[in-house]
């Protein structure tokens, strides 16, 4: 009778220490370490990071600025009419620049940042969010105008395809299996396609979304994480198209990602917070933090080697008046505020 009364007491804390071992955490960690002014003309988009290198490629609208993990600007990629950002891939050392107004990619030398080559894409119109596809060694950009996307081969830079969305595209994520997973903003769609074949596979409304923006992937629970301007981070098994689970996060979300080594996804919003929410279950999510940033830090990256995170803002006047051509114009940027933020553990 003692010893099974002592056995009980032993697999009851077995099963306690196991609940508080995988719950979530009390808070991400994350404060921010450094504020950096880069100045400098022009707007931005997105950002992304060669965790190899731990590089940080910030779009400029007509260059692409290059900064080390610190925010020292090491380098800078000219002559780009409307970039948007571009998908770097380490393992073949290069990076690729989606140019929305030239309807061009860019394809650039990641170590010595040299331009290797200009590929013209004239079927596409207003080449905007990009990605790499490591199944089909392509690389894709999302063209806003002709609603559709374009593969090109990453090694030779040849023009692969076509595959026509059927909305306006924003972010994707690729499963690294030969699907591709992209939002379209306008239908609140998530649309499927195979990155070999170029054929559309699915097409699944975003339940408890308005205006899909982010998207970020978790390919071990086969889970999707849509930011959507409906002020929730939807999460999507992307095996059903079904929503899983919907969290909460701020107004203006632009960009949202997923790390798997602290088991974070992240939304960041023009309001000036980031929401960070700990994957208990794939389909469990607790809010643990709201990152301050500044007004107008709605986009951003996360370096997943050394975990640290990057946005950028700057400072603002009033908007200009409405014009027929521009009925809600944005604030004007105050010159030479442009600024860097870094949040670390």
């Amino acid at each position: 009778m003692r010893r099974t009364v002592w056995v009980s007491i032993f697999v009851t804390g077995i099963a306690a220490f196991a609940a508080y071992a995988f719950a979530a955490p009390q808070s991400s960690g994350y404060h921010l370490v450094k504020k950096v002014v880069l100045g400098g003309e022009g707007g931005w988009d997105y950002l992304n990071v060669d965790s190899t290198t731990h590089r940080v490629f910030i779009s400029r609208g007509t260059h692409i600025m290059v900064v080390d993990p610190d925010g020292k600007v090491v380098g800078d990629i000219p002559n780009l009419k409307g970039t948007h950002g571009a998908a770097v891939v380490p393992e073949i050392s290069r990076g690729f620049s989606s140019n929305g107004q030239s309807n061009s990619v860019t394809i650039f030398d990641l170590k010595t940042l040299e331009t290797i080559k200009e590929v013209p894409l004239p079927a596409a119109q207003g080449p905007d969010g990009y990605l790499y596809d490591p199944a089909s060694k392509r690389i894709f950009v999302f063209n806003a105008r002709s609603q559709d996307a374009t593969g090109i081969d990453a090694k030779t830079g040849e023009v692969a395809g076509t595959v026509p969305l059927g909305g306006k595209p924003e972010a994707a994520a690729a499963d690294g299996e030969g699907h591709v997973f992209v939002n379209n903003e306008d239908k609140s769609l998530l649309v499927e396609f195979d990155s070999k074949a170029l054929t559309v596979v699915n097409n699944w409304p975003i339940e408890g979304c308005q205006q899909p923006s982010g998207l970020a992937i978790d390919t071990a629970h086969k889970r999707l994480f849509v930011g959507c301007h409906s002020q929730q981070m939807v999460v999507v098994d992307y095996t059903t198209g079904k929503t899983v689970a919907s969290i909460p996060i701020g107004t203006g979300v632009d960009a949202t990602w997923f790390d798997p080594g602290t088991g974070l996804a992240f939304s960041s919003c023009g309001d000036g917070t980031i929401t960070a929410a700990h994957e208990d279950s794939p389909n469990k999510y607790t809010v643990v933090d709201t990152i301050k940033t500044q007004t107008g830090a709605r986009t951003m990256t996360v370096d997943t080697r050394n975990h640290n995170i990057y946005t950028v803002t700057a400072e603002f006047g009033p908007a200009p008046a409405p014009t027929p051509e521009a009925p809600r114009p944005r604030p004007a940027m105050v010159p030479n505020t442009f600024t860097l933020l870094i949040f670390s553990k």
